[in-house]
């Protein structure tokens, strides 16, 4: 289900941010998610490295997720992608039948805990979500 599905049936809808652990270890994650569904949460937003901390994947987080019968939002930065694998990403998650996205553009990598990564910034959140936009057009 599309996220924007609740919103034209007038929902007020409430999202909590989760965010994938440093390792596979996931179980606690599912747990809490399905603790968050009884608190009127409608959907999880999985943050993608967020702070610039490296952790699993947000898409593979949102799969997991999924197939738990849970209504995740594939959280997608552009710090560390180009345009190339940030729409590969994109039609991804429609191939996992992920629907929820949310574009940005993300932290400084000298915020977290590799400070001397290099950024990638190809796109930022406007021109990804115009990229997002085109792909759904064909």
């Amino acid at each position: 289900m599309r996220i924007t599905e609740l919103f034209q049936r007038d929902e007020f809808v409430l999202t909590a941010e989760v965010g994938p652990p440093k390792g596979v270890e996931i179980d606690h994650l599912i747990k809490d998610a399905h603790e968050y569904l009884k608190t009127r949460v409608h959907a999880l937003n999985v943050t993608d490295n967020q702070s610039s901390v490296m952790r699993t994947g947000s898409l593979a987080t949102c799969k997991v997720l999924k197939d738990e019968g849970l209504l995740p939002i594939f959280q997608i930065t552009c710090r560390d992608r180009n345009r190339i694998a940030l729409q590969s990403d994109v039609l991804s998650a429609a191939l996992l039948g992920i629907e929820n996205l949310l574009l940005l553009t993300g932290d400084y990598t000298t915020l977290g805990d590799n400070p001397q990564a290099k950024p990638v910034f190809d796109l930022d959140s406007v021109s990804l979500i115009h990229a997002v936009k085109r792909l759904e057009e064909g």
